[in-house]
């Protein structure tokens, strides 16, 4: 079943979330370049290189409101089937040969894309005690004699007894069938790894040092791992990829619909994130230069619906009140069990969960920032299509998670795109003349550097192709400030402007002018952007709020923002927007992916394990969804920066509430502002 109009078809390629409608026919390669996904085909069509290769959904994909269906593609060719088959890449297209005859959906994988995603999870640079849970410790063996015919897995508990005072060992299957031959390889002696001083993991003939752990911080757009040493706590490589389950919805609750909804959905979705965690680690371990055998454990945290999908558990009960768990305890289990490709012995340490919608990457945030060890009044915030919130200090600790949707990482967003080279990531817009500038990822120069820019330095410029999420952010707190949209959010009905375009349904502000785009469009910022940012926000705001309410405070003394979003949006646009509450500018900061520092410091600390079990019970929940009083604060928070909530800290910037008067009038009373203040 095809289907198309005179429009065309329309394409939805995915991790990106770009969209078009392209003539029937069309190639999936001139498709994606269409709409700006830039997909690597070094062949140039000629089914030879296969660097183009891309994935056909199928099915009914309700967020995205298209239905994609095997014959809305054109068969393979006899040559491309051949290729297919020849390069083991079955399940595959070639976007070159592939051409689009009704509506789609296609995942575009990551080594098939030209500007690899640009995931912003760094491991921030923390002091922690090292005592893993494994460790490794060589011992010789009383070889065998007919004269003491004890088996060797009990001699071995022998010298591990005598050397290392290591008692009531147990040893895991695949160490215990490989025993005999690894002593007698080593000459009766041996390198032992040891879990939690309880269970032999591995044993390897000789001495043989090397030991290493996987942090993972599996969130709902990005997994993020760092492989780490377990003996030194250094870092020796981190690697980072987008969650394949994007394709399956954006958001949680789409998630949790796709599983409920399709017969094999929670498998399809279980499935993609196990083989992202293998080629995340495989990666990591080429980067370091070690074998992935040598990773004996791996500590994973992810919010309360990965968690269930990784575990391979139905995350149904999470979509509705009471929200409930399957356990909310910490979880040790064999990586093989899960399909996941470390040492044969490996264990996999998952953290605590604090309630349905608080899962352990907010206990790992917990952990990292340590809220309940501070005197003043902390705010965290970790920053994604699911915010998790902790307030607190010494005296208590609330948290909440709130439903922010996929706007601040470039979705619903009418030119949105992730954080890749070509995204908008910076914007200013001047007070006087209303007129624009940005800078792109990829390019430190702003957009009115460019101007014969390439001729002078040789140094080509980055073209826009979009605007991530601390893009929009920012423009939509610059529009704000420059009195371009009302307090409400609206674009100011009586301005006039160049850039400002009422011809469409929706009115938009041009941000980037056409030459100055990859794809020769205009790249422009619309009253849906600006409603889609603001419900998010709002959201946050509400969530945040409410903890304030139920701690009997009314401000905060430090806002840290955590996260891959968090670490690169403004401080000064987050509180114009609206996004934090009021606070000194100088204690806002972004720490970075806190939640994958979290996993790092229980997988190098035992005692901190302990720490987060008890943590995560201390810790106060908020169900934000059943408050009475969220509606409320969210109806309060969607005004820039709130409808009621004082901001001292920005009073020399805000517009006034209410200004009267043509724009060159309200902008002459704007410097008569300043000029007092001065």
């Amino acid at each position: 079943m095809h289907s198309s109009n005179d429009d065309g078809v329309r394409v939805i390629f995915m991790p990106s979330g770009r969209r078009g409608r392209v003539p029937v026919g069309t190639t999936l390669l001139d498709a994606a370049r269409s709409v700006g996904v830039e997909i690597e085909s070094i062949c140039g069509g000629r089914l030879v290189c296969g660097k183009c290769k891309v994935r056909v959904e199928e099915g009914v994909f309700q967020k995205h409101g298209i239905v994609s269906l095997p014959d809305n593609v054109s068969p393979p060719s006899d040559d491309e089937r051949a290729y297919l088959i020849e390069h083991n890449i079955e399940g595959y297209r070639l976007s070159c040969a592939a051409r689009a005859l009704g509506d789609l959906l296609v995942t575009v994988p990551e080594e098939s894309q030209a500007r690899k995603q640009i995931v912003r999870k760094a491991a921030g640079d923390r002091v922690i005690e090292v005592d893993p849970a494994v460790r490794q410790v060589y011992v010789e063996v009383a070889p065998a004699t007919l004269e003491a015919p004890r088996g060797d897995w009990e001699r071995l508990q022998d010298a591990l007894a005598e050397q290392w005072q290591l008692t009531d060992l147990t040893i895991d299957y695949p160490a215990r069938r490989h025993l005999q031959q690894v002593l007698r390889e080593g000459n009766w002696t041996a390198t032992v790894t040891i879990w939690q001083g309880r269970e032999v993991l591995d044993v390897r003939p000789g001495y043989r040092e090397g030991a290493y752990g996987l942090a993972v911080d599996i969130g709902s757009t990005t997994v993020a791992g760092h492989l780490v040493d377990l003996r030194t706590g250094e870092v020796v490589a981190t690697e980072s990829t987008m969650n394949p389950q994007v394709t399956y919805g954006e958001d949680l609750m789409s998630r949790i619909s796709y599983a409920v909804t399709h017969e094999t959905g929670l498998s399809t979705m279980h499935d993609a994130i196990i083989k992202a965690l293998n080629r995340l680690a495989g990666l990591a371990a080429a980067q370091a230069g070690i074998k992935i055998s040598d990773i004996y454990e791996a500590v994973l945290v992810g919010n309360t619906v990965m968690h269930h999908i990784l575990l391979n558990i139905h995350p149904v009960e999470l979509g509705g009140s009471p929200f409930a768990l399957n356990s909310d305890g910490p979880i040790d289990i064999k990586a093989r069990d899960l399909g996941l490709r470390l040492n044969p012995g490996a264990n996999v340490h998952i953290l605590p969960l604090v309630a349905g919608h608080v899962g352990a990457d907010n206990v790992a945030v917990l952990l990292a920032e340590a809220p309940y060890q501070q005197d003043e009044m902390m705010l965290v915030i970790d920053i994604g299509t699911n915010a998790e919130i902790l307030l607190g200090n010494r005296e208590g600790v609330w948290s909440a998670s709130s439903p922010t949707g996929p706007a601040f990482e470039g979705a619903q967003i009418e030119h949105g795109m992730r954080a890749a080279p070509g995204a908008i990531e910076r914007v200013r817009i001047d007070r006087e003349t209303g007129m624009p500038r940005f800078k792109v990822i990829g390019d430190d120069r702003w957009s009115d550097e460019w101007a014969g820019a390439d001729a002078e330095d040789g140094q080509p410029r980055e073209l826009a192709s979009g605007i991530c999420g601390s893009g929009i952010i920012e423009a939509v707190a610059e529009l704000f400030l420059a009195g371009i949209l009302r307090p409400d959010g609206r674009f100011d009905p009586d301005l006039q402007h160049e850039r400002i375009d009422r011809s469409g349904r929706s009115v938009a502000y041009i941000l980037a002018t056409a030459d100055q785009t990859s794809t020769g469009r205009p790249i422009v910022v619309t009253q849906n952007d600006v409603r889609a940012v603001q419900l998010a926000k709002a959201a946050l705001f509400a969530g945040t709020k409410l903890l304030m309410n139920r701690a009997g405070v009314t401000k905060v003394d430090r806002v840290i923002l955590a996260g891959a979003f968090g670490s690169y949006i403004s401080p000064l646009h987050a509180m114009v927007l609206g996004l934090i509450p009021d606070c000194d500018l100088s204690k806002v900061v972004a720490v970075g992916n806190a939640a994958g520092d979290g996993a790092r410091i229980a997988l190098l600390n035992r005692a901190r394990r302990l720490e987060a079990v008890e943590r995560a019970r201390w810790v106060h929940y908020v169900e934000t969804a059943v408050q009475p009083d969220f509606q409320q604060e969210f109806v309060a928070a969607m005004h820039l920066p709130h409808a009621t909530e004082p901001y001292p800290h920005l009073a020399d910037i805000l517009p006034e509430p209410v200004e009267e008067g043509t724009l060159e009038e309200r902008r002459a009373a704007r410097r008569e502002r300043r000029r007092r203040r001065s």
